[in-house]
């Protein structure tokens, strides 16, 4: 199969759809790789170690997309490239399709066969391919909200571990799913009080028993929720339903709640957001103000720091890549019952219920036969 890695043009976009490793892996299954020129640097990958792993250097993103038959990528396609995807191309990365109308238009009428990341499971129906980003997102989300709470970045002023003598940070995390208990072990690390919410009280229990002592549980509604507001410094929401829109949980009426400075970080922008007042933000102007609280939602969070995130997403996707390419789609869909969850788009037709039901549009069962 020709499969075709182009370079990610969305806004301060540094990843990349794999390694020079992922792409000998695939190249020692016989089939033919082609390359953006520079589309690896931002990551730290030059093309000469492309070349050296078996791939073939193409000078632009308009001669990967005709070249291949296999598109893998790291962020949804933006406006740019629409016009370059092609009737029965396979695109294999992350698409997000239930919080955006104009992309799931866009491949419905490119003919394209589309598989999502981020609804790909595994047999224990966890989401094998946003696992990494998600472990990475929930980190950075400390790490940022953390910087932001600094006062020349428009926060409090609020140092998360404080000192002694001196409180530290208080911290919401909204969810405690793969984001969430990444980021509550992050800020639990440097010293803050945690509090993490959930709706499961098993996993509560869990997060009970494992996680450090400065991580407090909480069983998530309103009521507790705008209990908990008034004194947080950081919200981190990290809600995800697989594949749907997310839900608010946190409206605009409850940010007035918060005190000026405080921070809020929506982790779960590319689904929509799980604070009323988000609208997705990028690296370059990543905050804006809501009733004087800093909201962060930048929608590629692990896009800050490229390096490692590329490494731990190629672990993940290359895997699968190679079932895709070895067999073709269909074949490793039909081998493989939770690669096929990851089928959203097929020839003009959504195959994954909870997005075409975020736009009351039709849904068409996934066809393999």
């Amino acid at each position: 199969m020709k499969i075709g890695i182009p370079k990610e043009i969305k806004n301060n976009e540094n990843r990349v759809g794999a390694t020079p490793a992922g792409v000998k892996e695939l190249v020692c299954h016989g089939h033919e790789v082609y390359v953006q020129h520079t589309a690896g640097e931002g990551s730290g990958f030059c093309d000469q170690e492309y070349v050296e792993a078996g791939a073939k250097i193409l000078p632009t993103i308009e001669d990967v997309y005709a070249t291949a038959e296999m598109i893998i990528k790291v962020k949804e396609p933006i406006e740019p490239e629409y016009k370059l995807i092609r009737k029965g191309q396979l695109l294999f990365t992350y698409f997000h399709f239930a919080s955006e109308r104009p992309l799931l238009d866009a491949m419905l009428e490119s003919g394209a066969t589309c598989i999502a990341y981020e609804t790909v499971t595994d047999r224990e129906n966890r989401l094998p391919l946003l696992i990494p980003m998600s472990e990475v997102a929930g980190r950075m989300s400390i790490q940022e909200g953390a910087r932001f709470l600094e006062k020349p970045q428009g926060g409090r002023g609020v140092l998360m571990g404080g000192v002694p003598g001196v409180k530290p940070a208080k911290v919401l995390v909204l969810g405690a799913g793969v984001v969430g208990r990444n980021a509550a072990l992050m800020a639990a690390g440097l010293g803050a009080e945690v509090t993490i919410t959930d709706i499961n009280l098993n996993v509560l229990r869990h997060c009970a028993e494992t996680m450090p002592k400065n991580v407090k549980t909480l069983y998530s509604s309103r009521h507790n929720i705008e209990q908990e507001l008034p004194t947080t410094d950081l919200v981190v929401g990290s809600v995800l339903v697989p594949g749907a829109k997310t839900p608010h949980l946190i409206t605009a009426d409850m940010v007035k709640l918060m005190r000026p400075g405080c921070v809020m970080v929506d982790v779960a922008v590319d689904q929509g957001g799980c604070f009323e007042t988000t609208h997705p933000t990028t690296h370059s102007e990543p905050t804006y103000l809501v009733d004087g609280v800093v909201q962060y939602a930048v929608a590629n969070i692990p896009g800050a720091v490229p390096y490692t995130s590329t490494l731990a997403l190629t672990n993940a996707t290359t895997p699968y890549a190679l079932r895709l390419a070895d067999m073709g789609w269909k074949a490793a869909c039909q081998r493989d019952p939770g690669l096929a969850n990851g089928v959203n788009v097929v020839d003009g037709k959504i195959t994954y219920k909870a997005v075409a039901e975020a736009f009351d549009l039709p849904y068409t069962p996934l066809d393999l036969n």
